[in-house]
């Protein structure tokens, strides 16, 4: 596919995706939904990390309401045809994942952000479910993404009263990883991605297998769970690599197999 509203740039196994419509504030449309899905299943394939960022002042600001057409949009066949496959793209990705928020992230682009595995966003960047502005409910996965990880009270008051979250107030609440200041973003989150892109490929994938699927699960059946997945990590040569290099005193050279 021949990307026009998104770039991919994949280097030393770290694939960076970034939303390229800065003139429209990184807002969705059609077409660019269509190339996020495309791209992050060949980022999965091809590299050991994945970054999702936005070019300019906005990470995303959600859908770009002048996409679709005139008349009533078909909300529903829409969200069902076009952004769960997006969604499900970047949340079954089988490799790190890591938005790198680099300016406000509303509507369906908080959502996209939330669907990562990390969250590190600059301090100026904020959060904002937007969509009972325009008599809307929260979509894009944002009823599933923010009470797991803020709790029903908090996605409650975001959902209804839709105020701005700053980023170092998202960080409190436990909704992002990290807001890092300004100046420094993004170099830090360049380190943070390149830390997962060198790091036990297996390993990270059975995390978040494991962290995911823990919710519905007695504790039994997770010590289970745990046992299988660590079995599978045990055989990789990132833990054999692992075990040499603590003894060796030095930084392992994971190889993502």
């Amino acid at each position: 596919m021949d990307y026009q509203t998104i770039t991919l740039e994949t280097e030393g196994g770290l694939a960076v995706l970034t939303l390229n419509r800065p003139d429209r504030m990184n807002a969705l449309s059609g077409q660019m939904r269509a190339e996020i899905t495309h791209a992050m299943g060949r980022a999965g394939k091809e590299a050991r990390a994945v970054v999702l960022t936005g070019a300019g002042t906005a990470f995303c600001t959600g859908q770009d309401l002048g996409d679709a057409g005139s008349g009533v949009p078909d909300l529903e066949r829409i969200l069902r045809d076009e952004y769960t496959p997006m969604l499900e793209a970047i949340y079954g990705c089988p490799v790190p994942t890591l938005a790198a928020v680099n300016g406000p992230a509303a509507g369906a682009g908080a959502s996209l952000a939330l669907a990562t595995d990390v969250v590190i966003a600059t301090e100026r960047a904020y959060f904002l479910q937007a969509f009972t502005r325009i008599g809307l409910i929260p979509d894009a996965g944002g009823t599933w993404f923010l009470p797991r990880q803020v709790g029903l009270a908090k996605a409650m008051g975001a959902a209804l009263f839709a105020d701005r979250i700053s980023a170092r107030q998202a960080e409190a609440w436990g909704m992002i990883w990290e807001a890092v200041a300004d100046d420094d973003f993004d170099a830090y989150w360049r380190k943070r991605a390149a830390y997962l892109a060198k790091g036990p490929t297996a390993a990270f994938g059975a995390v978040k297998s494991a962290l995911r699927g823990s919710f519905d699960k007695t504790l039994p059946e997770q010590l289970a769970i745990e046992a299988h997945l660590q079995g599978n990590c045990g055989r990789t040569r990132d833990f054999q690599e692992g075990v040499v290099a603590f003894a060796e005193k030095r930084a392992a050279r994971f190889e993502g197999r």
